[in-house]
């Protein structure tokens, strides 16, 4: 049997985790939270993305959403305003589960929309860092 390999791919800010709003995001960066997962899940082969531009989290989408068993996906605001991010979901086979470290209902009104929801096969928001291994869980057989 392969390995079951799942792409992170993380938008806009996120790679200032552990800095940026720590009382809404927390205080662990995500590469550390990611070397926890690794350790959680040794069968499963991580990739992990980052980028703060939008045409390169479509790229990236491309790049895997035909390979992979699965991808995890935080948009970050992207969510709220990128038609192109939802139409790349749709336009790949590889299932994707939005993830959220806050819980986005519960903040401005702005943040209720998703171009990204209604693509995914489901969304996880509000469980800080945890959403991400209960998406990975998801995808295992």
């Amino acid at each position: 049997m392969y390995p079951l390999r799942i792409a992170i791919i993380n938008g806009p800010n996120l790679n200032l985790l552990g800095k940026r709003e720590p009382g809404i995001y927390g205080a662990q960066s995500f590469e550390e939270y990611f070397s926890d997962l690794h350790k959680q899940f040794p069968a499963v082969e991580f990739t992990y993305y980052q980028n703060n531009v939008e045409g390169e989290l479509v790229n990236e989408l491309h790049r895997v959403g035909f390979d992979y068993d699965g991808i995890i996906l935080n948009p970050g605001a992207y969510t709220h305003t990128s038609v192109a991010i939802g139409d790349a979901i749709a336009s790949i086979k590889t299932p994707v589960i939005e993830v959220h470290i806050s819980n986005v209902h519960a903040r401005e009104d702005f943040r209720r929309i998703s171009h990204v929801s209604a693509k995914a096969r489901g969304t996880i928001c509000g469980l800080g860092l945890r959403g991400y291994e209960l998406a990975v869980r998801y995808f295992m057989p």
